[in-house]
């Protein structure tokens, strides 16, 4: 039997060192608990914050905590080309190489020189679900969605396997606007052809030689 996945809808946010906050909200200060989030531990904060590129800015930014080693700011595609700047994809953590932005916040600023991120496409799973699914930690897999009239096949869906995770699969806005017109919607894993895009070709000719899988 699958693995069924809650797909959860990631919207732009930001995570904030302990240092970068005092900064944008003054010396003394830290994040202000507001919203238990899916995954254990984190949470949104009460605090907003403007972020700002060479084209465009966005206003009342959510704040994820708690604080990290590093600022990081997940956008969309979509949001990239309205701050100006490119979009690359990458996991969290991974800045090395992304592009920068300004955070505003009501005492300061924050120029940042990387950070900015399009998240890769994922899933948390504690490791009795990566044994359910038959996955392990950093896999790539296909997601089939189930979404009435609007599913999809995701591909390049990278497998994260922590105790300290709870089910589910995040996609940003522009993602989640290509299929989910449901309030819970879901996926399962298909383990094919090692979850890249680059191996659809080959599914392709298969299935024009007559082998089906």
């Amino acid at each position: 039997m699958s693995l069924t996945i809650p797909i959860e809808t990631s919207a732009r946010h930001i995570h904030i060192t302990a240092e970068d906050f005092e900064t944008l909200f003054g010396p003394g200060t830290k994040p202000t608990f507001a919203k238990e989030l899916s995954q254990p531990g984190q949470y949104a904060c009460k605090e907003r914050l403007t972020v700002v590129g060479p084209k465009g800015r966005f206003e009342k930014v959510v704040i994820l905590g708690p604080c990290r080693k590093e600022t990081q700011v997940e956008i969309s595609v979509t949001d990239a080309r309205r701050l100006g700047i490119r979009s690359v994809i990458r996991q969290s953590g991974d800045l090395d190489g992304t592009p920068g932005c300004t955070l505003i916040g009501p005492k300061g600023k924050v120029e940042l020189d990387k950070g900015v991120i399009v998240a890769k496409r994922h899933i948390h799973m504690t490791p009795v679900d990566a044994i359910r699914a038959h996955v392990k930690d950093n896999d790539i897999v296909f997601v089939i969605t189930t979404s009435y009239e609007r599913s999809l096949i995701f591909s390049d869906v990278v497998v994260r396997v922590s105790p300290s995770y709870s089910l589910a699969m995040h996609v940003d806005t522009d993602e989640a606007n290509a299929f989910a017109n449901e309030d819970n919607p879901t996926g399962v894993i298909l383990k094919l052809f090692d979850g890249h895009t680059y191996n659809l070709q080959r599914w392709a000719d298969e299935l024009r030689a007559g082998i089906h899988r």
